[in-house]
């Protein structure tokens, strides 16, 4: 290694490569060895040699990519996506392993931000502006070039959406997630290369997949949602929909179990969460 670069992780574990030149393997095994990884290469030695993956080359990071059975049994692994190749890594500590690949690609480089640029189902009128990114196990962190300083807390996404948008006159990737700030719901755009937006985005979405809004719920529920996410206040919420303030008691129960709203007080004062923002947005857009 060169006096620049630093080793980052050197551990045993299993790799193999699912996909070359845009092609579908055949026979696909694991192969047990050393998966070594510094801040510039990902190394994959076995008995059969060695493979080298410059950082700079990667287009992707993902989650799972079963082919077939062999590899489908080993449920804790990462994708990672060079040009038209796949490769796919387990280190058995799968999770801190794509963490850290992420943290190597991504701190330190600029992105463009526009911040907020919806908040309260409102669009703001801001500009994009320089920021420069670090991530942390719990949030991405911006700190923007006018002194601000925003973070999105990993947890808090409640949506994350890839669109090509014209940014400072050229038609750029941006990703737009969703989350909250001192309680109000707010969207952040993030524009940069096709390659720190799809690690960006790989980030986010952990946190917007675990808030999927995918859980049946009955009309009445669906409408304290949407109350609350309107800007009624939980004790308001049964005079604003006329009904009975027990059932709502009994409703905010559920939903809490639910982990669509989180108790703030014991005098059941709620607050939306991140599946909850999710099932009133969407609620909203389809009336």
């Amino acid at each position: 290694m060169s006096k620049s670069e630093r080793k980052l992780l050197d551990t045993t574990g299993r790799f193999t490569q699912v996909v070359r030149d845009g092609n579908k393997l055949g026979d696909i095994n694991w192969t047990d060895g050393r998966i070594l990884l510094s801040n510039r290469r990902l190394i994959l030695a076995g008995a059969d040699g060695k493979q080298v993956i410059q950082l700079s080359k990667v287009d992707k990071i993902e989650g799972r990519y079963d082919v077939n059975r062999t590899i489908a049994q080993v449920t804790d692994y990462v994708s990672v996506r060079i040009g038209t190749d796949v490769y796919l890594v387990s280190t058995g500590e799968s999770e801190a392993f794509e963490r850290t690949l992420h943290k190597t690609i991504l701190d330190g480089n600029i992105m463009l931000v526009k911040h907020p640029a919806i908040e309260g189902g409102v669009v703001q009128d801001v500009g994009w502006k320089k920021a420069r990114v670090k991530i942390d196990e719990e949030a991405v962190n911006l700190a923007v070039e006018d002194g601000s300083f925003v973070q999105i807390e990993i947890d808090d996404v409640g949506t994350i959406e890839g669109a090509e948008r014209t940014v400072r006159s050229k038609e750029r990737p941006v990703l737009e997630a969703e989350h909250t700030e001192g309680g109000t719901s707010v969207e952040t755009h993030l524009s940069g290369s096709e390659k720190h937006c799809s690690v960006l985005g790989s980030v986010l979405r952990r946190g917007a997949e675990q808030n999927s809004s995918s859980i049946d719920l009955d009309t009445r529920e669906t409408e304290v949602l949407m109350a609350l996410y309107s800007g009624v206040s939980s004790f308001e919420v049964p005079e604003f929909l006329d009904m009975d303030p027990d059932e709502v008691e009994s409703m905010y129960e559920r939903l809490i179990e639910l982990d669509v709203l989180q108790e703030v007080r014991i005098r059941r004062e709620v607050a939306l969460k991140p599946r909850g923002r999710n099932i009133a947005s969407e609620s909203m857009n389809s009336q």
